[in-house]
């Protein structure tokens, strides 16, 4: 191997040595690459009716911020004020499971049935756990300045690629050697392009997911319809977790109006969520962007051991992104062009 050969390979180490050092940076950065990969897709289309980019960058933005208002608005207050009566009822609850577990002793016999405790020694019983979890909650306050720095990062690099994103473009493909920049240009746009499919996609399922939810609570007359079917369809986002999470504030409030509620509802959800694992996703996901189910899983569990809980958020588009880069480099200009070489001589 030449010296200019391993003077390269040396620096192509190092680099990635650099950039696993910093790859929480790298991962707000790629945050606001997506971010504004998403809003470029509206942008793009006021700009077909003929508006300047500026103007629409922030006729853009003015719609989203428009939107994100109106859903915090339709959504906290309401849980706020269930939440303070969740509370304030929750000594009735107790009594009334008590009372469920006298009724259930009197009735079936001891033999058949195990010892159940009272609600004094569960209570006993998950003090520790309470304790532990004050002290998670006084841990998660003193990094949340952290949080709030990073989501301020990332709003500003989101603005700045929006505004003008070529020379940052232009500026990343000039890392690359001469003779491969054209063809970095070109993956970069099919990045683009399955990002805004990735875009599409998951706003397809969360508008499914809310109405199906909607319905659904509707019909067993939940309160905060609305409230909680913005809610699922925003959690959607989230593959796998955000499903389950959506389940708990219907499930509570539900148990506040009847007790069979809160089980009708888990029932609703856990068919929703098939509906949208074996249906939804493998049509819509598929269509948009090829990602394999199997696939899905193991980005979540690669990023989120690799960048924690931002890493859960982004595994999707990190994925899709990755995909394409071994698909059009991997594959396409190396693999694919290997050729066998013919024997020179005969047995």
């Amino acid at each position: 191997m030449k010296l200019g050969q391993c003077l390269g390979l040396l620096a192509l180490f190092f680099s990635l040595y650099i950039i696993w050092q910093i790859r929480q940076l790298v991962l707000l950065l790629f945050t606001a690459v997506v971010l504004a990969v998403a809003i470029n897709q509206l942008v793009l289309r006021f700009q077909q009716s003929g508006i300047k980019r500026i103007w629409a960058v922030w006729l853009s933005l003015g719609i989203i911020v428009t939107l994100l208002v109106g859903v915090f608005l339709l959504i906290v207050p309401p849980f706020i004020q269930q939440f303070q009566e969740l509370v304030v009822l929750l000594p009735t609850g107790v009594d009334q499971i008590q009372r469920g577990i006298n009724w259930l002793e009197e009735r079936i016999p001891q033999i058949y049935l195990p010892e159940i405790p009272d609600i004094n020694g569960l209570i006993e019983q998950i003090q520790p756990w309470i304790t532990n979890l004050l002290q998670q909650a006084i841990a998660l306050f003193s990094t949340s300045i952290t949080a709030i720095l990073e989501f301020l990062l990332v709003i500003v690099l989101t603005l700045m690629l929006l505004v003008n994103p070529q020379p940052y473009r232009r500026a990343f493909v000039r890392v690359f050697p001469a003779f491969y920049r054209s063809r970095v240009e070109e993956i970069l746009s099919r990045c683009a392009e399955g990002l805004g499919a990735w875009t599409i996609g998951a706003l397809i399922e969360m508008v499914f997911i809310g109405v199906l939810c909607g319905l659904g609570l509707w019909i067993l007359q939940v309160p905060l319809v609305l409230a909680h079917a913005v809610l699922a369809g925003l959690l959607n986002f989230i593959p796998n977790i955000g499903p389950t999470l959506s389940v708990v504030l219907p499930m509570a409030i539900a148990f506040l109006d009847a007790p069979w509620k809160a089980g009708a509802v888990i029932i609703l959800y856990i068919i929703i969520q098939n509906i949208e694992s074996y249906w939804l996703t493998p049509t819509v996901m598929a269509k948009q962007v090829a990602l394999l189910p199997a696939m899905t899983l193991t980005a979540q569990i690669v990023f989120v051991t690799l960048f924690g809980a931002l890493g859960l958020l982004m595994a999707i588009p990190l994925a899709v992104i990755a995909k394409i880069w071994l698909q059009e480099v991997l594959f396409k200009d190396i693999l694919d062009k290997w050729q066998q070489v013919p024997s020179s001589g005969s047995y």
